[in-house]
């Protein structure tokens, strides 16, 4: 297949349809970005009114805690079936339904205080919910960007996306802070909860797979498909063929799984994700509370601070994204294009722990910017699963991916609790997040080799 071959090479130019090229491409990455915003704001609802819920509703730190990694252990269990689904059915279907299910099920946990005596269980139900029905979101990403976007662009892309993140924070974390102090904890849910259920609408009216796209232009597709996009991936020319495909037994998933598990330079983006995610999981769930109860601002301050962190690291997602497209253009390898970002901005990271030996609120709110900004710049692991998955199971692959990390949204928040209430202090909390930081830069400089396209083995391509 030449068009995946063309990707392992270093850039030199541009196809040569740049010039006839359209821009579609760019408001299919633009829904993305709004999705993933809405989908880490529906995340984080928890962590902002989390305080005041404890207070409430009788919640331990420990208890939060487990509430805190219910949405991942549901996510983690769901990520391969969702997976499958996306490869099976293609990403609109699969992923406009998730944003309708998440959607109401974040809604319905703002009705949770009206049940006092299980509140602390019907939240935990609910969350897992979310979890449960998140799952293809970021393999649907990774389909999405793989199908719209050439090799040369699509670390920016990915980028973009997983960006989303932060801007999710800064754009939301200081209205969910009003929304706890002005209106109530319950209304962080009902509000959220309802854009994403007008958001799964737009969806419908916005996603198309390239070929089937009504504005999309022969310019573009020809620049696509030249750039090594897979713009086949979901066209309804190939849709039998490729449900054939997919429609795997149970053995072959598993035969797949161990293809991409006995690879060296996936196991070590799998591994570098698990690390990456403990990151994320404290700033998204830890993070409130460790001003509000660590550094003693309010819930209000709390929400508004955390957007300071959470811009920086949008700003290093997009820089890292950036930057990795550039050296790859400049004719640097793959492989270097990507781990340059990823390996600085993750040491940057480590930097978290400094945050132990400093007195000042606003050094802590320096350190953490600094801190975010790396994590995002390092946040390249989506881009290089666009760039490594094979194309007859690129929703799998993800799944995989993102199960590592979903197992790092589970682990984060019982340590976490586990070590507030041992400990009654943030100090070891923030030693753990650094020192994941760390580890991730060795799987990526010690596990990760060659960034290439993964072929699957010739038996398993025995379907006419």
């Amino acid at each position: 297949m030449p068009a995946l071959d063309r990707q392992d090479e270093p850039a030199t130019a541009a196809p040569t349809a740049t010039a006839q090229a359209g821009r579609i491409r760019y408001l299919i990455l633009a829904m993305l970005f709004v999705v993933t915003t809405i989908n880490y704001a529906d995340r984080s609802t928890l962590s902002i009114a989390g305080d005041s819920m404890q207070r409430d509703l009788h919640v331990s730190s420990g208890e939060l805690g487990v509430l805190f990694s219910a949405f991942s252990w549901s996510y983690l269990i769901a990520q391969l079936p969702g997976g499958w689904l996306l490869d099976r059915f293609g990403s609109k279907k699969v992923y406009g339904a998730a944003i309708f299910l998440w959607s109401v099920f974040t809604m319905l946990q703002g009705a949770i205080g009206f049940f006092a005596g299980a509140a602390v269980v019907l939240l935990f139900i609910l969350r897992f919910a979310v979890g449960f029905a998140e799952a293809p979101s970021f393999p649907g990403n990774s389909r999405i960007v793989a199908a719209w976007f050439p090799t040369k662009e699509r670390g920016f892309a990915s980028a973009l996306f997983n960006s989303a993140q932060y801007f999710a924070t800064v754009a939301f974390a200081p209205l969910m802070g009003w929304l706890v102090t002005t209106l109530g904890w319950e209304h962080v849910f009902t509000v959220i909860g309802g854009v994403g259920v007008v958001l799964a609408i737009v969806w419908t009216k916005v996603i198309y797979a390239p070929r089937s796209h009504p504005r999309m232009s022969k310019g573009e597709l020809e620049y696509l498909s030249v750039g090594g996009a897979l713009v086949d991936m979901d066209a309804p020319t190939a849709a039998e063929e490729m449900s054939a495909k997919n429609a795997t037994s149970s053995k072959e998933n598993l035969r797949h799984i161990g293809t991409l598990l006995k690879n060296r330079t996936t196991l070590g983006v799998f591994v570098g994700q698990y690390f990456i995610n403990t990151i994320t999981w404290f700033f998204l769930t830890w993070f409130p509370v460790y001003l509000v109860q660590e550094r003693h601002m309010s819930i209000l301050e709390a929400g508004f601070v955390s957007s300071l962190p959470a811009l920086c690291g949008f700003v290093g997602g997009v820089l890292g994204g950036w930057l990795s497209d550039r050296l790859a253009r400049r004719g640097s390898s793959l492989t270097a294009a990507r781990k340059i970002p990823i390996v600085t901005g993750l040491l940057l990271s480590t930097s978290i722990i400094i945050c132990n030996y400093v007195t000042a609120s606003w050094i802590v709110v320096v350190i953490m910017s600094l801190a975010f900004f790396g994590k995002g710049m390092g946040a390249l692991g989506w881009a290089v699963m666009s760039d490594l998955a094979p194309k007859q199971i690129a929703g799998l692959a993800g799944g995989v991916f993102n199960t590592f990390g979903a197992l790092a949204g589970i682990v984060t928040p019982l340590v976490i609790g586990y070590i507030l209430d041992t400990t009654g202090s943030f100090d070891l909390a923030l030693a753990f997040v650094s020192a994941c930081a760390a580890m991730a830069v060795v799987s990526y400089l010690v596990i990760v080799r060659d960034i290439k396209r993964v072929e699957l083995p010739t038996y398993e391509h025995t379907a006419a």
